[in-house]
C-alpha cells in the first residue's frame, strides 16, 4: 500500500502519522466495500439458492446468523494483508486480528451446532430427546478451549503450555461449573431413563408446576402451566425429587375418573315390593333386577329361610341397586372406555357417609372434553340418587339450622 501511495504524486506526504492515517482509512474503506459485497451480494445469492431447493435442511444449516458471522472474517483478513505500524506494534495488532478471527470461527461453530441441533430435532426419533442440552455442553467445552486459545494468541504464549496449566486451576473450574456438570449428568439420566420428553404433561406440586414441557435445555426445563404461566425448572431438580409424568395416560388414550358420591347412611334400606316394582321400570337395570330377584328367591327357598322377618335371608337393598344402576349407566355411555379399569365400589364409611366411588376411564385425554364427560356423569347420578330413596350426605348449613329452630 505504501508503494502504491508513493507512486501517486498527490500522496507524497512527509509526515508519517498523517500518511499512516490515510493508509489506514483507505484499507478500512477497501475492507468495508469487500464486506458489503460478501454480505449484500454473496450471502443473498446463497439465500436464494437454498430457498430453491426442496429440502429445508440447507435453509437451517446456512442460516443468516452463521453466514453473517462468516462475513465478518473477510474484512479482518483484508486488514492482515497490510501493515500500518512499526514492527513492535504491528505484532500486537496482528495478534488482535488473529484473536478476532478465532472468536468469529468459534461463533460460526456455535451457529453450526445450533443449526445441527434444530435439524436433528426434526427427526421423529430425536424430537423428544434433550439434544439441545448435549449441544450446549459441546458449546461450553469449545468455548473454554477457544478462550484459552484466544488468550494465548493475544499474550503470545503457547496454547499447550496454557492448557497444561489448567490442572492447577481444575478445582476452581469444577466449582465454577458445578451446576453445569450436575445438569449435564441429570440430562444424561433423563435421556437414558426416558423420564420426560418435549410435550409431556408433568406435575411437580412442590414447585407449583403443572403443565406441558416446552423445552429441555442443559440447565433448565421450560414448562407452560395450564394457567398459561411459564415455569423454568433446574434440570437436576427432576432427578433429585419426585414428579408426576402424565405421558402414560396420554399414550393409553384414556383419562381416569376417580370420584365418590357420599350417601347418607340413614337412607340405606332393604327394597320392599313397592320399591321393587318401581325399580323394575328403570330400563337400565330391569334385566338385572329380574335375574337378581329370581336368584334370591331360589337361595332362600333352598335353605328354607323364613323371610317373614326382614333380617332373614338375602334381600335387595336400595344402595346395591343404585350401584348396579351406576354400572349400567356407565357401560351404556360411548365415551367410557370399557377395556380399561371399570369399577364402581363402596369405600369405608366415615363421618361424611358411605362413599360410592366411580373408578373408570374416558376414551379421550383432552382436558376440556374429559371435564365435560365427568360433569355430565355426576350431573345425572346426583339427580337420580333420590329415585332410589337415598340421600346424598351434606354437612348441615345455616338453612338447616333455621329449619330446626322453627
Amino acid at each position: 500500500m505504501k508503494e502504491i501511495l508513493n507512486n501517486i504524486e498527490i500522496w507524497r506526504i512527509d509526515n508519517p502519522l498523517i500518511f499512516g492515517l490515510i493508509e489506514f482509512a483507505l484499507v478500512f474503506l477497501l475492507a468495508y466495500i469487500i464486506y458489503l459485497i460478501v454480505h449484500k451480494v454473496l450471502i443473498q445469492l446463497i439465500y436464494k439458492a437454498t430457498k430453491r431447493t426442496k429440502t429445508e435442511f440447507d435453509n437451517i444449516l446456512l442460516n443468516e446468523k452463521l453466514l453473517t458471522r462468516a462475513s465478518y472474517i473477510v474484512p479482518i483478513l483484508v486488514f492482515k494483508q497490510f501493515s500500518f505500524f512499526n514492527s513492535e506494534v504491528e505484532k500486537y495488532f496482528d495478534n488482535i486480528l488473529e484473536a478476532l478471527v478465532a472468536l468469529f470461527v468459534v461463533l460460526i461453530i456455535n451457529s453450526f451446532l445450533d443449526a445441527l441441533t434444530e435439524i436433528i430435532s426434526k427427526f421423529e426419533k430425536f424430537k423428544a430427546r434433550p439434544i439441545k442440552g448435549y449441544a450446549q455442553v459441546v458449546k461450553i467445552i469449545i468455548s473454554i478451549f477457544a478462550a484459552i486459545f484466544i488468550f494465548g494468541i493475544i499474550s503470545g504464549q503457547n496454547f499447550w503450555s496454557l492448557f497444561a496449566g489448567l490442572g492447577a486451576i481444575s478445582a476452581v473450574l469444577l466449582l465454577v461449573f458445578k451446576d453445569t456438570i450436575m445438569s449435564f449428568v441429570a440430562s444424561i439420566q433423563i435421556a437414558s431413563y426416558d423420564l420426560i420428553k418435549v410435550g409431556d404433561w408433568i406435575e411437580i406440586p412442590s414447585m407449583g408446576v403443572d403443565g406441558d414441557v416446552m423445552d429441555i435445555a442443559l440447565h433448565t426445563i421450560k414448562v407452560r402451566n395450564f394457567d398459561k404461566t411459564i415455569t423454568t425448572v433446574p434440570t437436576n431438580k427432576l432427578v433429585e425429587q419426585s414428579f408426576k409424568n402424565w405421558r402414560g395416560m396420554q399414550e393409553t388414550g384414556g383419562r381416569r375418573i376417580k370420584r365418590s358420591i357420599y350417601i347418607d347412611v340413614s337412607s340405606i334400606k332393604f327394597v320392599n315390593n313397592i320399591l321393587l316394582e318401581k325399580f323394575s321400570k328403570f330400563h337400565l337395570i330391569s334385566a338385572y333386577l329380574k335375574s337378581k330377584t329370581k336368584e334370591i328367591e331360589e337361595f332362600n327357598k333352598s335353605r328354607k329361610i323364613d323371610i317373614s322377618e326382614i333380617v332373614n335371608g338375602r334381600r335387595i337393598t336400595n344402595i346395591g341397586t343404585f350401584r348396579e344402576y351406576v354400572k349400567a349407566y356407565l357401560r351404556n355411555r360411548d365415551d367410557i372406555d370399557k377395556n380399561l379399569t371399570f369399577l364402581v365400589r363402596q369405600l369405608s364409611p366415615g363421618p361424611e357417609g358411605l362413599p360410592i366411588e366411580i373408578y373408570v376411564f374416558t376414551n379421550t385425554t383432552a382436558w376440556v372434553k374429559y371435564e365435560e364427560i365427568q360433569s355430565d356423569i355426576f350431573d345425572h347420578l346426583m339427580a337420580v340418587v333420590p329415585e332410589f330413596e337415598l340421600k346424598v350426605f351434606q354437612n348441615p348449613t345455616g338453612n338447616d339450622f333455621n329449619k330446626l329452630n322453627k
